[in-house]
């Protein structure tokens, strides 16, 4: 690829194509294994009907070495001007005139990504599974990205990610260097991560660089932000920006997907934004033309609206009266529901399966009778932001024997994990596919066979006190899952009737304990199974899961106004 510009051949020539959007490469061998995880065949060109024009997908290079994918975006301007709606950014506002969707990266783009690598962003690979959790050197080149913020904005996104990001701003025009930069930059991420996950980033920040969308945002935009963004854009450090600007800069949709990613990551909307007012007006989409990212980039200074922190309200005033404490999420409510289980079994030695940033590890390690705690990932990153949390470069070496963190898929059974008192499954089962659960049933009850396993998952009949009561508000649209990327969530009797077959089949007594306020109509909004080995669950003297679990629930914020 030189500049803009990628030749390839086929055998009967060399070709150059001018328009190409975005290519994807690995040398990781042998390369062409990338066809596989895409689901694009390297020896073939395959074109599919997009939003507005037409999407292409070959390969300028596929040898044992390299492998380049190429996604071109052929845009129908005719069907651009007739899509056009009022209401949209100026950009699409003047389309009929003059625009830039042709030959820059945009939403036209992502919309496109995630429609030809649909498969592919999901994780998914019939023919060969096990590379879709397998990390990918790969290099992603597009040639012109539009980015309100400038290169700086590209790099505050991206590097969190675990990207090395070359962002080279285009000038205006080379002929007149006076005329300075242009707000498009030549892009160039490296880095080593999932397929699935590469894709992700380049589906929702595509877009926010941007800061446009050639469509109106509905509700369950919402959704689709955050099942694109499972995995890392709750911790992400620009996360405030990239909902609003994904968003549209929508005030009710931006604050509904804080307040799901607060409870995600175990805070409270406010701390992941508190500068986005319930009565705010859409913004200008010009508003964040510079120095939007905070990052040093001598563009200017950071708007007001993006990252400033009010100096208003009770909190400013030294003599307000202490806010009232807060009651516990239902994050939290969960931890304390599976350690009460833990103890009540008198488990000492323990998993986590699917720990994710190991909150839950953070609460074992405060208690010493755990002894000794694993934490199990198929994410490489997940576990990387797991032992920054946990501080394990710093933590006393005592307590540091106390800990491991492990890579490996739950669907597959691993001799390492056999052998332990307990294994905890805190909200991971709704994240595999069901044909897929016999397998993660077998090694985790059947293989590994801890003496105890504590289960817990949403419960999909709580899911009505979510709804918003009208257009744009707070909660989730009608038939949405609580987060982007769940299979499936089970009412109450499909999860009891889930729990006594696979107790029945592996030799495991039930007890079941609601978490959270205990709706009299829908119930919980989450639902623990206790397995206990045997032939049926222990009754002990003292307080069982089910007092540990509802111990604290008539305290805790309802679940109307934050989502788990």
């Amino acid at each position: 690829m030189v500049g803009g510009e990628i030749c390839g051949g086929g055998g009967s020539g060399a070709f150059i194509l001018h328009r190409v959007f975005l290519t994807i490469a690995t040398t990781r061998r042998p390369a062409t294994e990338l066809g596989f995880v895409l689901h694009k065949h390297p020896d073939k060109s395959q074109q599919f009907s997009a939003s507005y024009g037409t999407a292409h997908v070959f390969y300028p290079e596929a040898g044992e070495e390299r492998c380049e994918a190429a996604l071109l975006l052929d845009v129908d301007p005719i069907a651009l001007v007739r899509g056009t709606k009022k209401g949209l950014t100026p950009d699409f506002a003047l389309a009929q005139y003059v625009n830039d969707r042709p030959y820059a990266a945009s939403s036209l783009l992502a919309v496109a990504l995630g429609g030809v690598f649909r498969t592919a962003m999901q994780g998914r690979c019939v023919a060969r599974p096990e590379l879709v959790d397998e990390v990918w050197p790969l290099e992603v080149s597009v040639p012109a990205v539009p980015s309100r913020g400038g290169a700086g904005l590209v790099r505050a996104l991206f590097e969190p990610l675990g990207w090395t990001v070359e962002a080279e701003p285009l000038p205006l025009d080379e002929r007149f260097p006076e005329w300075g930069d242009s707000r498009y930059v030549r892009l160039t991420l490296t880095g080593s991560l999932r397929v699935s996950d590469a894709l992700r980033h380049l589906y929702v920040l595509l877009p926010v660089l941007d800061d446009a969308k050639h469509y109106w945002v509905a509700p369950d935009e919402v959704d689709k932000l955050l099942r694109a963004g499972d995995g890392w854009l709750a911790a992400h450090p620009e996360r405030a920006l990239i909902a609003r600007r994904y968003l549209s800069r929508r005030p009710g949709l931006t604050r509904t997907a804080l307040e799901r990613l607060a409870e995600i990551d175990d805070a409270r909307v406010e701390d992941l934004d508190n500068a986005i007012p319930e009565e705010a007006e859409d913004g200008d989409a010009e508003a964040g033309a510079v120095g939007e990212s905070g990052a040093a980039d001598g563009a200017g200074a950071v708007p007001a609206d993006e990252h400033a922190v009010p100096a208003v309200g009770p909190a400013a005033d030294s003599t307000a009266e202490p806010a009232e404490a807060k009651p516990p999420t239902l994050a939290a409510l969960r931890r304390d529901a599976i350690l009460g289980a833990l103890r009540a079994a008198g488990s000492a030695r323990v998993l986590d399966l699917g720990c994710g940033d190991a909150k839950l590890i953070g609460a074992l390690l405060q208690d010493s009778r755990f002894t000794e705690i694993v934490g199990v990932d198929v994410s490489v990153r997940a576990l990387t932001v797991a032992g920054r949390r946990l501080r394990l470069d710093r933590m006393h070496e005592r307590q540091r024997a106390r800990v491991k963190l492990m890579q490996g898929a739950l669907t597959y059974t691993d001799a390492r994990l056999v052998g332990y008192d307990a294994a905890v499954l805190c909200e991971v089962i709704e994240h595999v596919d069901e044909p897929r659960l016999p397998a993660l049933e077998f090694a985790v009850f059947g293989a590994a066979k801890p003496g105890v396993v504590v289960v817990t998952t949403p419960n999909v009949e709580y899911n009505v006190r979510y709804a918003p009561e009208e257009e744009g508000g707070h909660g989730l649209a009608p038939g949405a899952m609580r987060h982007g990327d769940h299979r499936f969530e089970w009412d109450r009797a499909r999860f009891r009737s889930w729990a006594a077959e696979v107790g029945e089949r592996f030799g495991y007594g039930v007890e079941f304990a609601p978490v959270g306020d205990d709706d009299p109509e829908v119930g919980p909004p989450t639902q623990m199974a206790v397995f206990h080995a045997g032939a049926a669950a222990p009754r002990p003297a003292g307080p069982t899961a089910a007092d540990h679990a509802t111990e604290h629930t008539t305290e805790h914020t309802t679940d109307k106004d934050v989502p788990a």
